[in-house]
């Protein structure tokens, strides 16, 4: 039996991280094993062979998603544009695809993901004006819409709540994308119909999980096993 992908996706500090972490206690819950990638290298499609739940995200800390971290997103001097960083980002997603995401849901086993092609569509045509058609036919985007998530989940929070999280959190990312002009535009597209109906489309399940203040990290949680355990159901 086919595997399942879910992507959380959303503004930065959203609660994507919160969300995958509850499905991935979930899946030990049921006596899976879970092999987390989120912070380390990408292993070779036989690796995870051993696993019931992989835990990804995007960028990779592999090859060209390690570059997107390290260089291109950081706060710097030498500003990559908008293009770039849509061919480096299609680049990196279809390595994690062809190493990791294809294989494990072929497999049977379920991947549980921060980001995706859903991030592109998004950013890249706020950063500069580029149309949707054409980041959709980049080889990555495209192999990543012929594996479109079985679910998505997009946390809801207002951009001022996020500033506030990021202004505060430990782990800093020192991203051109955290401030609250750009996150103010890239909310309005994660709330768009034109967003939910294209990967509805696609064949996803698209929900939206209220992360807002006064809503805790167990709350996130709980939402998103509730979300996922609702799916499942249907399925």
């Amino acid at each position: 039996m086919k595997g399942k992908l879910v992507i959380a996706d959303g503004l930065d500090g959203s609660g994507k991280g919160a969300i995958v972490d509850a499905l991935g206690e979930w899946a030990e819950s049921t006596g899976m094993s879970v092999l987390d990638l989120r912070d380390g290298e990408l292993p070779e499609p036989e690796d995870v062979s051993g696993y019931g739940a992989i835990l990804s995200a995007e960028p990779t800390h592999s090859f060209v998603g390690k570059a997107i971290r390290d260089e291109m997103v950081r706060e710097n001097n030498r500003k990559y544009s908008a293009w770039s960083l849509a061919y480096a980002f299609s680049i990196d997603r279809e390595i994690l695809y062809k190493r990791v995401i294809i294989p494990a849901i072929t497999a049977g086993k379920h991947v549980f993901q921060e980001r995706g092609v859903i991030t592109s569509f998004v950013y890249q045509p706020v950063q500069e004006k580029i149309q949707l058609s054409e980041l959709m036919r980049l080889p990555g985007n495209k192999l990543a819409m012929q594996y479109p998530p079985d679910l998505l989940i997009i946390p809801k929070i207002k951009p001022e709540t996020v500033m506030a999280r990021l202004g505060v959190r430990g782990k800093r990312d020192n991203s051109i994308f955290e401030n609250i002009s750009f996150q103010t535009k890239i909310s309005d597209r994660y709330s768009s119909e034109w967003l939910k109906s294209l990967f509805e489309k696609y064949g996803s399940r698209v929900a939206y999980i209220d992360t807002d203040e006064p809503n805790t990290i167990h709350d996130t949680k709980k939402k998103a096993v509730q979300e996922w355990t609702e799916f499942l159901n249907k399925s």
